[in-house]
C-alpha cells in the first residue's frame, strides 16, 4: 500500500468484480473504503474459489484494507443508513441500479456535492456480464483456431471497467474541486468493452475491411509471435515488436541464411516491417519451428535473454505462483491476516512509487466488522441508538 490517498472516505455498496475493484485500489492508495453490505453477506461472499469451510478467497482478496459494514437492506430503517453514510461521507462507488433507493439524483439530496461512480451492465441499466459483453464484442470469435467460439477464462472487461471507475472517481473529485460541482459517472461495461475495441483500431478495422478477421490461433495479429515448442517439449512464445529483438533472434537461431533466402525469393525485407513478417508467416513459421525444436528450452532460454528477445514458456498458474520472482520476492506481496485463517501471500499495489514508502497489504474485514467505528463517526449515532439498531437486526456486526 502507499499513503497518497490518505484522508479520502468512500463508500462502496457492490458486489462481484468490477465495482469491488475500484475500491480496492483506492485503498490500496490508503483510502478509507468503506463497503456496506447485506448482514450475512451480499451475492458475492462466498463467491469460489472457497475454502472447505466455505470462506471465498475470491471475496477476501478483492476487499483488502476496506472497512464493512453490515446492514438490512431490505428494511427501509437499513437503506436509509446506507443513504445517510453515502451523503455524511461524499463520494459513492457501486453497481446498484441507477434507479431506486441508491439513485444518485436521491442520494444528492441535502449533498449536491455528491459523486458517484456507478458501474452498470449496459447505459440503458439492463443487466450484463463480463462473459456476455466479451461475446458481444466478438472476441471470442477471433481466439483459437476456430470454428468454436474460445471463451477467455480472464474477465478483462470487469478488471478493466473497475481500474476506468477508481479514474474517473479522481477526474470528478478534480472537477469538485475546481467548479464545487458533483455528478455521477455512469460506467456502463458493454462501452468499456466496444470502447476498447475501437481504441485498438477494431472499429475501424471492420469498417475498412467490411470482413471479420481471420482467425490464426496462437499467432499475434500483425507480428511475428508464435508459440513454439523446443526440443525437450517445453512450450515458449516469441514476440518480436522491434527491429533489434528480430535480429537478434535470428542471430540466435543461426537462420540468418534461410531467412535472406525467403526474403528474396519473395522479393521483401522483414527486418523493419512487422506486417511483412507476419503476412509470410507460412514461410517463417516453418523455418523457426525446425530451429527451436533443435534446441533445449534452458540453452534457448539463456540465449534469448542475453539478446533481448521477449519470450516466457507456458506454465500452470501453480507454477507462476511458485516461482519467486512472481510472487516470495515480489515486493507487491507481503503477509496480513485473513477471515480465512489461511497464511498465503497477498497484493498489494501494483505500482510502485519509489519516493514513498510501500506499506504491507492489509487484512479483508469480517462482515460488519467496522459497522459500530462507523455508524458512530460517520452518523455520530450514539451507543445506545447503535445497540438498538443492532438489537433489531438493523445493524449486523462481527461474530
Amino acid at each position: 500500500m502507499y499513503d497518497l490517498l490518505n484522508g479520502l472516505s468512500i463508500i462502496e455498496a457492490s458486489s462481484f468484480v468490477a465495482s469491488p475493484s475500484a475500491g480496492l485500489y483506492c485503498a490500496q492508495m490508503a483510502a478509507e473504503v468503506i463497503r456496506v453490505d447485506q448482514i450475512g453477506g451480499g451475492p458475492d461472499f462466498r463467491r469460489w474459489p472457497v475454502t472447505q469451510a466455505n470462506d471465498s478467497l475470491y471475496w477476501e482478496n478483492l476487499n483488502r484494507a476496506k472497512k464493512s459494514v453490515a446492514l438490512d437492506l431490505g428494511k427501509p430503517e437499513g437503506r436509509e443508513l446506507l443513504q445517510q453514510l453515502v451523503r455524511a461521507t461524499g463520494q459513492f462507488i457501486t453497481n446498484f441500479p441507477a434507479k431506486g433507493f441508491l439513485g444518485h439524483d436521491r442520494l444528492a439530496e441535502g449533498c449536491p456535492a455528491l459523486i458517484t461512480v456507478r458501474v452498470m451492465g449496459r447505459p440503458d441499466g439492463s443487466p450484463a456480464l463480463d462473459y456476455t459483453v466479451n461475446n458481444a464484442v466478438g472476441y471470442p470469435m477471433m481466439t483459437g483456431p476456430g470454428p468454436e467460439p474460445v471463451n477467455h477464462v480472464l474477465p478483462a472487461w470487469d478488471l478493466l471497467a473497475g481500474a476506468y471507475a477508481a479514474f474517473a472517481l479522481m477526474a470528478a473529485m478534480r472537477r469538485r474541486d475546481a467548479r464545487g460541482q458533483g455528478c455521477e459517472v455512469r460506467i456502463p461495461l458493454s462501452d468499456v468493452a466496444i470502447g476498447t475495441v475501437a481504441n485498438l483500431g477494431g472499429v475501424a478495422e471492420m469498417v475498412y475491411e467490411d470482413a471479420n478477421r481471420p482467425r490464426t490461433g496462437n499467432a499475434v495479429y500483425g507480428l511475428f509471435g508464435r508459440d513454439f515448442v523446443t526440443a525437450d517439449g517445453q512450450r515458449t512464445m516469441i514476440v518480436v515488436v522491434t527491429p533489434r529483438q528480430w535480429s537478434n533472434l535470428i542471430s540466435v537461431l543461426g537462420i540468418g541464411e534461410a531467412i535472406a533466402a525467403i526474403e528474396a525469393t519473395r522479393g521483401v525485407s522483414f527486418a523493419r516491417d512487422d506486417g511483412l513478417r507476419f503476412a509470410h508467416r507460412d514461410a517463417l513459421f516453418s523455418l523457426f519451428e525446425a530451429a527451436i525444436a533443435a534446441r533445449g528450452h534452458a540453452e534457448l532460454a539463456a540465449a534469448f535473454d542475453a539478446a533481448g528477445v521477449v519470450h516466457s514458456a507456458y506454465r500452470t498458474m501453480l507454477d507462476a505462483v511458485n516461482d519467486p520472482a512472481m510472487v516470495a520476492d515480489n515486493p507487491i506481496f507481503g503477509s496480513a491476516p485473513n477471515p480465512s485463517h489461511l497464511v498465503y501471500p497477498a497484493a498489494g499495489a501494483f505500482a510502485s512509487v519509489p519516493q514513498v514508502e510501500r506499506t504491507a497489504p492489509q487484512s479483508a474485514p469480517r462482515n460488519g466488522q467496522h459497522s459500530e467505528e462507523v455508524l458512530s463517526q460517520r452518523l455520530n449515532l450514539s451507543s445506545g441508538e447503535i445497540a438498538r439498531l443492532i438489537d433489531s437486526g438493523i445493524v449486523g456486526t462481527a461474530a
